[in-house]
């Protein structure tokens, strides 16, 4: 093809007279990850982690409750609790008894427990959306556990009893099992929705 020619076509698709045609390029699309603040179901994560938090208090606060104060149970003339029996106003150690000490030990352990939950809790709630709410989950889970044990076996030994009736301690200890049992699904459904999208932030997005 002659010079000539050449120029002519490069007059008709570049315009000016001389001038090559430039086609203009376009770079590839830079890969970017998301930004963790604005993946879906973040404000979900931190209502499931805040309703937890406040679960996981209201049963501490009824576990101690129920496991300081005296009134499991009220029959004629007093009332007993899983450490004293008050009649007339005098409140006297209870004998060792071994459905007594069980229940105790394990109310003591689910007061520990709901209370080493919920210091995490508050841990993952103030922290910068980073840290795993499984280990939380399980520490209520056990809380709940314990408290179902405790509230059972003493069910079991004073429900056949025609002049006792479970009175308000007894009560708030069952009171708190749900909300533990809650507070643990609250942090285990909260991690879930932070893994899921900690695998949509791994794939990149273009820009």
């Amino acid at each position: 093809m002659a010079l000539a020619d050449l120029k002519e076509r490069g007059e008709g698709l570049g315009g000016r007279e001389g001038c090559w045609p430039i086609q203009p390029v376009c770079p590839a699309p830079l890969l970017r990850p998301r930004p963790r603040s604005g993946l879906p179901g973040m404000g979900v994560k931190r209502s499931l982690q805040s309703g937890g938090v406040l679960l996981g208090f209201l049963a501490n606060v009824l576990t101690i409750l129920s496991t300081a104060t005296n009134y499991w149970i009220r029959f004629p003339g007093g009332h007993s609790g899983l450490w004293q029996e008050c009649k007339g106003g005098i409140c006297p150690n209870i004998p060792c008894q071994t459905v007594l000490a069980a229940t105790g030990a394990c109310m003591v352990l689910a007061a520990g427990s709901s209370l080493v939950g919920l210091v995490m809790g508050l841990r993952i709630l103030c922290h910068d959306s980073d840290l795993r709410g499984q280990t939380t989950s399980v520490i209520f889970f056990l809380c709940g556990l314990l408290l179902l044990i405790a509230l059972t076996g003493y069910t079991v030994k004073n429900a056949w009893k025609n002049d006792v009736f479970f009175s308000w301690s007894y009560f708030s200890g069952w009171l708190a099992l749900p909300f533990s049992i809650i507070a643990g699904f609250c942090f285990l459904m909260a991690d879930m929705i932070l893994q899921s999208t900690d695998a949509i932030s791994s794939f990149p997005v273009c820009l």
